[in-house]
């Protein structure tokens, strides 16, 4: 099964004849080859479809036409050793749960499904999708009672979908098999995100419009040499706006490389009908911008022709005698070191990490650190204004869905040989599940890193050189949304400490260009040039500067739910004269955030400062309350107008954190219905309502931002950027925790043979 097979039915008006259903036909394989073949499904009544290999000599249609598309050179050949996931026997559709946030199961997706085709608003004959369908976690009270061998809390499903024209919220039973709510949001702007099905639906859209091809052939440019992308339309300030659901298409060639987005059509864009499936209008304003070449664009193995006399690196493996040292319980539940987390696979937000807890070593408890946490809202802006590019201000979460873009993980290279993989289970726009196989990664590493070391000086007399390595565990997922890749990191380490990572790489967001060199670049009368809104990195390509902006939702329980924010501010405090040599000192100043605009952060190297969470109801033996706290690394701060209508839906972005108190509904930092939305449903909304925070069960925001200039080495593929921000126990333990790590010694290693290697 390939999600082309979930996709809505459609009505013509008119019957295309039969030269014309080929030519669709060609183009619909043609387009949609290069999208299927990465997604990874399993049809329940039919048996597991595995993931399309078109590597070797397959006959399959799909390869055909990607070969049409891509392969026209001899390909360079693929090392015999190309890894590929391990087989595995694991049959989802006998999973059950186990825990009361674990997803939804194949039976229960198809319970839901056949409870929901049969109800009153799916039976009228109303166009429809279900565009999410996902686990409605029980109250957060009732899991944190909940203990192994337990019985599960109803077991319930929340679904959002979509009937004509209107949106619906609704709950259903599925143990009872009744849908208990059906709510249409009231006073939010806004639609659910896009399906998948939608998505493959428009990169097809354009080549029924006669207009669009004619403009395609205008250019001296074959249609089989097309493909258009799905871009979202965002919203800038006008009411009329929001009266259609609709998108933006964008072309590229794909002649001669798999790069297309190397090739831009520029200045060509199709407004689309998202409901109506209809072209509403198409602008074409780069008539006179040549389309960019394919030299050097490729980026695969077997396409690069070098003579790079680069030495190459050897490989290295982590390798694990003994195997593992985590487990794997029940599907979900994560155990390893101290650590022990509920793991689950989400289509919005990728990775749902729940019930994190780890054990004390002085007092033998497993105590709570965080309830929940996960990549709440991605927001990319791009700083272009131009007719072809103002509305390019993603919400990638929101819009497409960060989990439902999550693709299969290369064993060997997205992870290491050590690593045990999770598989995703969705549903399509119809109801029926399928598998996103190997879409999680979980590995321990070992870089060299130092957990803790001290050697004495031989001044001393004493000969100590104590050193205990770091190992860590690692949550690996990535996400393809289109162009771009991000790598999103969950690390724990055995000292408390939780390292979330976000890693970019993929491909940019190019402009076409008449300029081959800068110094064609047009000057004004100062001598100034012209705004080019980024780099000329290539003869006719231009990288458009934008940001990155990913928040991330963290619903700490430091020992339980009741805590509080702490900003411990350092300050410059001057000495009294005659009180010492020093003139100045540092002090930390600790205010408790009473309220939500006590805990709005604007992060300043010259207002340095810490932000703890603790639980002043549980202090360590010297009095100190129990705590975390949040260390940001390096990030960015939109520069954006507040008033500019993409600011205004990303305004969780105008501080760096946040703090509210907790509340189930709050989960979605751009709202529930991101696509589209005018901004009213966001967490800048809810922290405006000035709720008390002290002493409450509370959720920290935290957003990681990246200005990207591109420069020549982001083309034609960027090497990976990264940056990260930690949870660090603060007071938590009354000591170092791993003060009892053991060292390595020779007889606990393996010793491998090494090849020698002439200079």
């Amino acid at each position: 099964m390939t999600f082309s097979t979930h996709q809505s039915k459609k009505t013509n008006k008119k019957k295309p004849d039969m030269e014309q259903k080929t030519f669709f036909r060609l183009i619909f394989l043609i387009v949609t080859a290069g999208f299927i073949i990465s997604f990874t499904s399993t049809n329940f009544s039919h048996g597991p479809t595995k993931l399309l290999d078109c590597t070797d000599s397959s006959s399959s249609p799909l390869c055909a036409s990607r070969n049409f598309l891509f392969n026209k050179q001899q390909p360079r050949p693929i090392p015999k050793h190309d890894p590929k996931p391990k087989t595995k026997n694991h049959d989802h559709a006998s999973d059950t749960p186990n825990h009361p946030l674990d997803p939804l199961t194949v039976v229960e997706f198809n319970k839901v499904r056949s409870i929901l085709t049969s109800h009153a608003l799916f039976t009228s004959g109303t166009p429809h999708a279900f565009h999410t369908i996902v686990l409605e976690e029980p109250d957060k009270n009732l899991v944190r009672l909940w203990e192994k061998g337990n019985s599960l809390p109803p077991r319930k499903a929340s679904v959002i979908a979509r009937v004509g024209t209107n949106t619906h919220v609704l709950t259903v039973d599925i143990s009872t098999g009744k849908v208990e709510s059906e709510n249409s949001p009231v006073n939010v702007s806004g639609y659910p995100m896009m399906t998948i099905e939608e998505m493959n639906d428009m990169t097809v859209l354009p080549f029924s419009n006669a207009e669009f091809n004619r403009t395609i052939l205008s250019r001296g440019v074959n249609l089989t040499d097309v493909i258009c992308y799905p871009i979202s339309c965002g919203w800038y300030g006008s009411k009329e706006d929001n009266n259609a659901r609709v998108i933006k298409n964008q072309c590229f060639l794909t002649q001669g490389t798999a790069n297309f987005y190397m090739r831009p059509i520029e200045g060509l864009t199709i407004l689309i009908d998202l409901d109506k499936k209809k072209v509403i209008e198409i602008s074409d304003t780069g008539r006179a911008i040549p389309i960019p070449g394919s030299t050097n664009t490729d980026y695969r193995f077997e396409k690069l022709v070098t003579t790079d006399k680069t030495r190459r690196l050897n490989p290295i493996s982590i390798e694990q005698p003994r195997g593992p040292s985590f487990v794997i319980e029940d599907n979900h539940l994560v155990k390893w070191a101290n650590w022990e987390f509920h793991l689950k696979p989400d289509p919005r937000a990728g990775v749902v990490l729940s019930r994190v807890r780890v054990h004390d070593p002085d007092t033998q408890e497993t105590r709570d650190v965080m309830y929940k946490g996960f990549v709440s809202e991605l927001f990319v802006p791009y700083m272009d204004p131009s007719d072809a590019w103002y509305f390019k201000t993603y919400m990638d979460a929101g819009e497409y869905g960060f989990g439902l873009q999550a693709m299969p993980l290369v064993p060997l290279n997205d992870c290491p040989r050590n690593a045990a993989y999770m598989d995703g289970v969705f549903a399509a726009a119809d109801g029926t599940p399928f598998v996103r196989e190997n879409m999680v990664c979980i590995f321990e590493s070992y870089a060299g890193d130092i957990g803790w070391r001290h050697s004495e000086s031989p001044i001393t007399g004493l000969r100590i050189r104590e050193v205990r390595p770091k190992v860590t565990l690692v949550v690996r997922m990535a996400a393809s949304v289109g162009n771009y890749d991000y790598i999103i990191d969950y690390e724990f380490q055995t000292d408390g400490l939780i390292k979330a990572k976000v890693g970019l790489s993929g491909i940019l967001m190019v402009k076409g260009t008449t300029y081959q060199n800068k110094n064609q670049v047009e000057k004004d009368k100062e001598g100034n040039e012209k705004e080019l809104h980024g780099t000329l990195l290539s003869e006719n390509v231009i990288g458009v500067i934008h940001d990155h902006y990913v928040t991330f939702y963290l619903d700490l329980d430091v020992d339980g739910p009741d805590n509080s924010f702490v900003k411990v501010n350092l300050k410059r405090q001057e000495t009294e004269p005659g009180e010492s040599p020093r003139k100045s000192y540092l002090k930390a100043v600790r205010n408790i955030a009473k309220t939500e605009k006590d805990g709005q952060i604007k992060l300043s190297l010259y207002d340095p400062s810490e932000f703890h969470v603790i639980n002043s109801g549980k202090t360590t033996r010297v009095g100190n309350p129990t705590g975390y706290k949040v260390v940001p690394r390096a990030t960015a701060a939109s520069l954006l107008d507040h008033d500019d209508p993409p600011q205004k839906r990303g305004a969780f972005t105008n501080n760096q954190i946040w703090v509210t108190p907790y509340n189930k509904s709050e989960q979605w930092a751009g709202g529930l219905f991101t696509y589209q939305s005018h901004g009213d449903d966001t967490l800048e909304v809810w922290s405006d309502r000035n709720r008390d925070i002290e002493n409450k069960d509370i959720v920290v925001w935290y957003t990681l931002g990246f200005h990207h200039i591109p420069c020549q080495e982001d083309f034609p593929i960027m090497p990976t950027v990264s940056s990260s921000f930690d949870l660090k126990p603060t007071n938590f333990f009354e000591r170092n925790p791993i003060l009892g790590a053991a060292p390595n010694f020779e007889h606990d290693l393996p010793v491998c043979g090494v090849q020698s290697v002439s200079a």
